[in-house]
């Protein structure tokens, strides 16, 4: 039931009117509880087993940590829930990969190991709730928080159906607090919720699948056929989808929550006005990239143990990150760059704020300079996207060589140029909008605009989302998450 479809309209519609019938907080959250296990269960019923499963046995074992005197006992009782949590997801994600790696590996010492791959149904969502719970008793552990008494509510935390498939991923110190007492929801309150999910539709509907995806598509299904500036036109595409498609999603689950009384993270703060790839990873997906600082790098000994080790703890963080993304060593790779450019930036940064500090550059020089490191971030991000989105490294090779005019494959199609005025316009707007607004929120933006404006806006997008869009209902690209 994803959240672009006329069933999931409906669906919220009629989960929003029995839950504001509903008097009692405590049977408020149980049908929230119902809700988002119906929701869950529209992709697949058994999946909600393992939602279950998984619901169960950390809510368990994060009494059992509390409850333990012995720090042996605490450990012995966290590594099970991580064997339990990973394991879950190594099964459903990871096996086949495994198989295929290891068939390859031994072939290449003649050496015949041929097990049918297994027939695996991903459950939607499992990286997501998987970090989720892990969250939750590691926190237990570390005494940051105490176990959640009441079940129900564990069991919404767990499952609440606008963050569930997709995210952000919440911690239970920002959630639960949340359950215990009833917040009042004001018109206003209503009105931004709804003006967000409309605002996440315009996004993933318009900007992301009927902008940018045909671009995308058409240029990495045949590689090598188009020109260098129309290849670059599709990777700059690339980022316009995955951002508008990712974050239409994140502001369409903070909508739906808020109009039920309930706060979730920001999930994005313009990353692509981000000054280095550090100042990206701190506005791109930020709830995953602060659970891999919070629960890895830091457990790993973060930079506490010299430069070496530092840099050795970034890119076991960014390659475990790409790799979270999914069972692909194309994913392991456009993590392992990230986590290349991560220690490139450390390496540099020092002597970068010594050369700005011995010229003394004037203010006005910095702020060009500013937007010079912006466009160059932007860049770099862009052409590594091409590792997340090409299907295979040869596809990858021949978009690469594409972009300096090097392709091995005859050029032979072309963007008119009306559509190709069109793509760029788009991708300008989405470049200055976010490096004016780089310092907020889209919700902050959108809230600082006079009421007519925002409300004029609005309109626009409802009868664009009306007119234009396709209604194909394709997939938010991180359900395959």
């Amino acid at each position: 039931m994803p959240f672009n479809t006329y069933t999931f309209i409906v669906f919220f519609a009629v989960i929003f009117f029995i839950y504001y019938l509903t008097f009692s907080w405590r049977w408020k959250k149980i049908v929230l509880l119902i809700a988002s296990y119906v929701f869950y269960s529209s992709w697949n019923p058994l999946f909600v087993l393992l939602l279950m499963f998984s619901t169960v046995i950390d809510w368990t074992l994060a009494k059992r940590i509390h409850q333990a005197k012995k720090y042996s006992r605490k450990k012995k009782l966290l590594l099970f829930s991580l064997l339990c949590n990973l394991g879950l997801l190594f099964y459903f994600k990871y096996w086949n990969l495994l198989v295929e790696t290891s068939i390859s590996l031994l072939a290449q010492f003649d050496i015949v190991f041929s097990p049918q791959p297994l027939d695996i149904v991903l459950p939607v969502g499992i990286s997501f709730y998987t970090f989720q719970t892990l969250s939750y008793t590691i926190d237990v552990y570390r005494g940051k928080i105490i176990p959640e008494k009441n079940f129900s509510n564990y069991a919404l935390y767990v499952s609440f159906f606008p963050q569930l498939v997709a995210g952000p991923i919440v911690r239970a110190s920002d959630f639960l607090p949340q359950c215990h007492k009833q917040s009042q929801i004001s018109i206003d309150t209503l009105g931004w919720g709804l003006s967000l999910i409309t605002i996440g539709l315009f996004m993933k509907t318009i900007l992301a699948d009927e902008v940018f995806a045909p671009v995308v598509n058409i240029v990495f299904e045949n590689s090598g056929q188009f020109s260098s500036a129309d290849t670059w036109l599709a990777v700059f595409s690339f980022s316009g989808q995955i951002f508008c498609d990712f974050s239409g999603y994140s502001t369409i689950a903070i909508g739906a929550a808020m109009c039920l009384g309930f706060a979730l993270p920001d999930n994005f703060r313009s990353p692509y006005a981000a000054l280095g790839m550090r100042d990206f990873w701190r506005r791109w997906h930020i709830s995953l990239s602060s659970w891999l600082r919070d629960y890895l790098y830091i457990s790993l000994g973060g930079n506490r143990h010299g430069q070496i080790k530092t840099y050795i703890n970034i890119m076991i963080t960014m390659l475990i990150g790409g790799l979270w993304h999914g069972a692909s060593w194309m994913f392991v790779l456009w993590g392992g760059l990230h986590g290349f450019y991560l220690i490139v930036e450390r390496l540099f940064l020092s002597l970068f704020i010594k050369i700005k500090m011995f010229f003394r550059l004037p203010e006005i020089a910095g702020k060009y300079l500013q937007v010079i490191w912006v466009g160059i971030t932007f860049i770099i991000v862009s052409m590594t996207w091409i590792f997340f989105r090409a299907e295979n490294i040869d596809q990858a090779k021949q978009i690469l060589l594409s972009l300096i005019g090097r392709s091995s494959a005859t050029v032979t199609q072309k963007f008119q140029f009306y559509d190709f005025l069109t793509v760029e316009i788009f991708i300008v707007f989405m470049l200055g909008w976010q490096f004016c607004s780089r310092n907020s929120s889209i919700e902050k933006f959108f809230a600082n605009i006079h009421f007519a404006v925002r409300a004029l806006i609005l309109s626009v997008m409802l009868l664009s989302i009306y007119l234009f869009s396709s209604g194909d209902n394709n997939a938010f690209i991180y359900f395959q998450f």
